[in-house]
């Protein structure tokens, strides 16, 4: 018997409560009793019914296709090439798929509500698979990173993003997990509109590609070994 992972407390031997550490992993003991047997999906835990939600931003249609702005799409492509899958479902404003990867249910999903909205589509996303944050990971473009370069982060703000700024604003914290793809900043004298939804000149288009080679390779990590292993393995690159 398992108990859901919207519990706040498990039963442990005697009635004493225990206090929640994670959100996944309760699971009965020889004596009749729950326990606490895991941590998150992302912190490189292998249990067959957990899922992990992964995100990447941008905006749908042709016209923004490979455009700054759409590096976390670029990234999905990425990983439905590398998983042998397709964003074939449409589903809580968004396309997206459900693949097994090591065991592991992962939900790959690219918004389908345009940038300044993603939170909408993340939100959904979360209630309709009742999964925690801990288990929720977003892509996107990042100005303030050269092209060619990647972060990993645990939380934090907006930085000026309008996609996680509607997330932040949507889920009510900025603690989920984050991958961010460098573009590059912008231009002086260049409206920031314009600029991240141009695309790339062709040194930076091979620069990005990279890039967005690494955050998927990074999202595989994460999966296999922790956000702390993919946090040591590539924010130390290209500093």
């Amino acid at each position: 018997m398992q108990m859901s992972p919207t519990e706040s407390r498990e039963r442990v031997k005697g009635g004493t409560p225990l206090q929640r550490q994670s959100l996944w992993g309760y699971m009965m003991s020889a004596e009749g009793v729950y326990i606490l047997s895991a941590k998150t999906c992302f912190g490189g835990i292998t249990m067959e019914k957990e899922t992990l939600i992964v995100v990447g931003l941008g905006n749908p249609g042709t016209q923004y296709a490979h455009t700054r702005h759409n590096a976390g799409f670029d990234t999905l492509e990425m990983l439905c090439r590398k998983w042998g899958v397709t964003l074939n479902k449409s589903k809580c404003k968004g396309l997206l798929t459900e693949t097994n990867v090591d065991g592991k249910r992962v939900v790959l999903c690219a918004p389908q509500t345009f940038m300044n909205l993603s939170g909408e589509c993340v939100s959904e996303l979360l209630n309709w698979y009742k999964v925690p944050l801990e288990n929720l990971l977003i892509i996107y473009d990042d100005i303030d990173l050269d092209p060619g370069q990647i972060r990993i982060r645990k939380k934090g703000s907006a930085g000026g993003h309008n996609g996680i700024k509607n997330i932040i604003a949507q889920l009510g914290t900025q603690n989920f997990y984050r991958i961010k793809v460098g573009v590059g900043a912008k231009p002086k004298g260049w409206d920031l509109a314009d600029y991240v939804l141009g695309r790339f000149d062709k040194d930076e288009r091979v620069l990005v590609d990279e890039a967005i080679k690494e955050a998927a390779d990074a999202v595989e990590l994460i999966l296999a070994e922790g956000i702390e292993t993919a946090m040591n393995r590539y924010n130390a690159k290209k500093k």
